[in-house]
C-alpha cells in the first residue's frame, strides 16, 4: 500500500540535529586579514580625502667641513614630502524575507537564520578582503585594495606607487630577491630569507620583521629544512614534525595562507604596513532597506579602507620559490 505522504516512519520520529549552528564547509584561517586587523597595523581614522603619510627621504646636502672664512652653503634643500593613497570601499549584503524570519521562530527554529546570515556575510567579507590583500589593486577598475603584489613588489624599482616614481626614488622600494633552487627544492630559501630579513631590518637592534605569510607549499619546504635540527623531548610518543600552526625564523612568526601568492614568501612589520579604515566605517552593518514591492530586508555591511605602508624599504619578498 502506498504512503498517502511521506509514510510512518517521518511522521512518527523527529530529526536529530547534531549541532544548532551551522558547521563551517569553506571558510579558511585567513591568516593575514587576522595579523592586519589587529594591533598596530589596524588604524582608524576620521576621514580625508586620500590617505597619506608624511616622509623624510633625504639628506640635508648643505653638511660640510670649513675653515675659518671659508663661505658655507645657504642652498635651502627640500627633503621632506608624503605618500598617499586612495581610499577603497566594499560592500556586502544579504537579504531575509518575512517568511523567512517567520519560519525561524518559535519551536521551529534550529538555529538563528538571520544571525547566521550576518555571520556568514562577514566572514565571506574577511574572505574578499583577505584574497585581495595580495593583488595589485587594479582589479574592478581598480576599486580593489593596493594589495602586496603593489606594495611589496616583485618588481620594487619600477612603477608609481603611494604617489611615488619608484624607478627615480630608491627610498620608496621594498627589498625582493629570488628564491630559486639551484639543484634541489628550497635549497636557497634560507639563505635569501636571512638577506631579505636583514635587508628589511633597520640595523642590528632596532625594527625587524615581525610576520612573515607565504604558501602552505612553500611553508612545508621550509619546514622541510628545519627538520635536520628538531629534538624528541617525549621518548614515549616521537612527535615527527613540528606544531605547523606557526613556525619561527630569527624571531619572526611565519605561517601560510591559502591566498597567497605562488612561489612568494613575505616578510612584514605592522609599523610599516597599516591596514587603515575610516573610523565607524568598518565592517559597519547599514540600517536594513526595504523594499517598496518586496516584504523582505536588504541588510548592508559596507567598509572604507586601504592598504598603506608608510616606509616599503622595511618591506620584502623572496620570489619564484623553488
Amino acid at each position: 500500500m502506498s504512503n498517502p505522504n511521506v509514510g510512518q516512519r517521518i511522521a512518527a520520529n523527529w530529526e536529530l540535529v547534531v549541532k544548532t549552528k551551522p558547521e563551517d564547509q569553506i571558510h579558511d584561517d585567513y591568516w593575514l586579514f587576522n595579523q592586519l586587523s589587529q594591533g598596530d597595523g589596524f588604524v582608524g581614522k576620521s576621514g580625508g580625502d586620500f590617505i597619506t603619510c608624511p616622509i623624510e627621504y633625504g639628506l640635508n646636502t648643505t653638511v660640510a667641513s670649513y675653515s675659518d672664512l671659508d663661505t658655507f652653503s645657504t642652498t635651502r634643500v627640500d627633503v621632506f614630502d608624503r605618500y598617499e593613497a586612495q581610499w577603497k570601499e566594499y560592500i556586502g549584503t544579504y537579504v531575509i524575507s518575512d517568511l523567512e524570519s517567520d519560519r525561524n521562530s518559535g519551536e521551529g527554529q534550529v538555529f538563528d537564520v538571520r544571525a547566521a546570515k550576518l555571520e556568514n556575510l562577514k566572514n565571506s567579507i574577511k574572505s574578499t578582503f583577505n584574497a585581495d590583500f595580495y593583488l595589485a589593486g587594479t582589479a574592478n577598475s581598480s576599486k580593489t585594495f593596493t594589495g602586496l603584489a603593489t606594495l611589496v613588489s616583485s618588481s620594487p624599482s619600477s612603477g608609481t606607487v603611494q604617489g611615488v616614481d619608484r624607478g627615480s626614488f630608491s627610498f620608496a622600494r621594498n627589498q625582493q630577491a629570488l628564491g630559486t633552487q639551484t639543484t634541489s627544492a628550497f635549497d636557497n630559501l634560507r639563505a635569501v630569507m636571512r638577506s631579505i630579513y636583514n635587508l628589511c631590518s633597520n640595523g642590528v637592534s632596532a625594527d625587524h620583521p615581525s610576520f612573515g605569510v607565504t604558501t602552505r607549499t612553500v611553508f612545508e619546504g621550509y619546514e622541510g629544512l628545519l627538520l635536520a635540527n628538531e629534538r624528541f623531548t617525549d621518548k614515549s610518543s616521537g612527535d615527527g614534525s613540528f606544531k605547523n600552526e606557526v613556525l619561527k625564523f630569527k624571531g619572526m612568526k611565519l605561517s601560510y595562507d591559502n591566498d597567497c601568492t605562488s612561489g612568494v614568501l613575505y616578510m612584514l612589520n605592522p609599523k610599516f604596513l597599516k591596514l587603515v579604515y575610516k573610523s565607524g566605517a568598518w565592517m559597519k552593518p547599514q540600517p536594513p532597506i526595504r523594499p517598496a514591492n518586496q516584504t523582505a530586508d536588504v541588510i548592508a555591511i559596507r567598509t572604507m579602507a586601504n592598504l598603506f605602508t608608510t616606509n616599503p624599504r622595511r618591506l620584502g619578498a623572496v620570489t619564484v620559490i623553488t
